[in-house]
């Protein structure tokens, strides 16, 4: 008796199945369990708590499944997918308007305190508040870039930039982050 084994499908090719699935099929349901923690991860670092991460992920589902059939394959479902994330924290970040405002002038001054605490007491700021005195297109350019290894190509698709003007962009935020964090190196 032989034992044969299905493949391991691809994301493109899963994505192509449900494509065609009338609702959250199997093959919904596979891309969605290959990515969920990626995507949660990316959300977290974008959005900065895990409440506000676990909605960003539930939209970017919500989306990716209202419009499964819109990948085209020109990149990796993954950078596609990832692209998605990306816009959707960036839009629920401007969403909060007023109150991203008010949050980030508290944060300023929360830096400032935490920078001189971290002066008398030797403590090292922690990455995440330093990333949050960037704006969130460079926040979210820095976060792919190293915490999640993409390529300046990726970046460029992710963000529909230029090579060149990705690595220009990551290079201005990581002299941003250096300039107001002289003490700590990047």
């Amino acid at each position: 008796m032989v034992l044969v084994l299905d493949p391991i499908k691809t994301d493109e090719e899963l994505a192509a199945e449900a494509a065609r699935e009338d609702s959250d099929g199997p093959a919904f349901t596979e891309l969605v369990g290959r990515h969920q923690e990626r995507v949660w991860r990316l959300c977290y670092r974008l959005m900065g708590n895990d409440h506000d991460a676990g909605d960003a992920a539930q939209e970017v589902f919500v989306g990716l499944f209202q419009n499964r059939g819109t990948f085209a394959g020109r990149s990796k479902f993954a950078t596609w997918l990832h692209a998605i994330a990306v816009r959707t924290c960036l839009k629920l970040r401007r969403a909060r308007g007023r109150r991203h405002r008010y949050e980030a002038s508290m944060a300023e001054r929360a830096i400032h305190g935490v920078r001189e605490t971290a002066d008398t007491t030797g403590q090292a700021l922690d990455l995440t508040q330093m990333l949050e005195t960037l704006d969130e297109e460079d926040r979210a350019l820095l976060v792919l870039k190293y915490s999640e290894d993409y390529s300046y190509e990726e970046l460029a698709e992710v963000f529909h930039l230029s090579v060149s003007a990705c690595k220009m962009r990551v290079s201005r935020a990581r002299d941003a982050l250096q300039a107001r964090f002289p003490d700590h190196e990047l």
